[in-house]
């Protein structure tokens, strides 16, 4: 238990923070979060007492998620705020329900020269009629960040060394990953894929009403290999597709639902034809074939960065070689 406490917060250290203590000075800015209008600027939230270091303000906590969405090797720092005397409502192991008031923060960085590059910080305020996605992009001396509604590309080297494009969504681009029946909709904080830990402390601090039966149940991604197979391909499908492959989504008439809950085989594309897929099929018949990746729909696209052929479509323009490698061994594996 100790060991897995420890991984769980291995990322947080770089901040300087402790697992559930925020950093004084500064307190947020509530009223940037419920106004009406889009703050132009970053700190004009109060998120951070020290930005350029990601350094979280008083009240606002840090968290990771056991398996990350993918983007382009990008180093993510979380960060929750609920305001003052509010608590969030744990509704089994799906989403946190977080009160008006609340945000969740979100930055992306690289390594740029042995240092950290902060390239873009997004937001999603819950106003009082519903949520709001806003991007920031920070400037050269990493001392601000500026709203760019109308998002933004900038040159970027990846982990693994290739020269990409970054793509900063613009405002309504949000919509296409975190629509839901209609409304924007926050889709990481799930209590399946928070560790037990960091929400215990959640529910010490008063935070949090309730650790749900169903927490933590998605593998932490760096310790895949010693979770089933299965576990940690349905995992990295239910953080990195889901969110648009289920009812009420942007790709749901796809009839594809990667959700980790549903458990149809038909649903989750074994032996499924495509519904108009087209060139995304790449001549294949099936979503899923058992015991064969080589002819399955779903490898195939997650193996592409060809638009109108890769998948996921947004937030990414480099293949995740451990994610194609897991999903890949989770369809040989199948009997057939």
């Amino acid at each position: 238990m100790a060991g897995r406490f420890l991984l769980a917060f291995a990322g947080l250290a770089l901040v300087g923070a402790a697992a559930l203590q925020a950093t004084p000075p500064g307190s947020v800015n509530q009223a940037a979060i419920l106004d009406e209008g889009l703050p132009r600027s970053l700190s004009e939230y109060g998120f951070f007492a020290d930005g350029g270091a990601q350094v979280p303000g008083k009240g606002v906590t840090p968290y990771r998620l056991n398996t990350p969405l993918y983007s382009d090797g990008a180093e993510k720092l979380r960060y929750v705020y609920v305001p003052n005397g509010q608590k969030v409502l744990a509704e089994g192991e799906g989403l946190l329900r977080l009160p008006v008031g609340s945000a969740l923060i979100k930055t992306f960085a690289f390594q740029e020269g042995g240092k950290r590059r902060l390239i873009e910080t997004r937001v999603l305020l819950h106003r009082a009629d519903g949520w709001l996605a806003l991007p920031y992009q920070w400037n050269e001396e990493q001392t601000e960040a500026r709203l760019v509604v109308a998002g933004a590309r900038l040159p970027v080297t990846t982990p693994s060394g290739e020269q990409i494009s970054y793509r900063i969504p613009n405002k309504n681009q949000c919509k296409e990953c975190h629509g839901l029946d209609g409304a924007v909709t926050p889709i990481g904080p799930k209590s399946r894929n928070l560790s037990r830990e960091w929400l215990e402390g959640m529910v010490e601090a008063g935070h949090l009403d309730a650790v749900p039966e169903g927490a933590d149940l998605i593998p932490l991604w760096e310790n895949r290999e010693r979770a089933s197979v299965e576990a940690a391909a349905r995992g990295y499908l239910e953080v990195n597709c889901a969110h648009c492959h289920q009812p009420g989504a942007t790709a749901s008439n796809s009839g594809l639902d990667l959700r980790w809950e549903q458990h149809d085989p038909m649903a989750i594309g074994i032996m499924k034809r495509p519904v108009a897929a087209g060139r995304g099929a790449g001549g294949l018949e099936f979503g899923i074939v058992p015991g064969k990746p080589d002819e399955s729909i779903l490898a195939f696209r997650m193996e592409s960065i060809e638009p109108g052929v890769a998948m996921p479509e947004l937030g990414k323009g480099t293949v995740d070689p451990d994610g194609v490698d897991i999903v890949r061994r989770w369809i040989g594996q199948m009997p057939h």
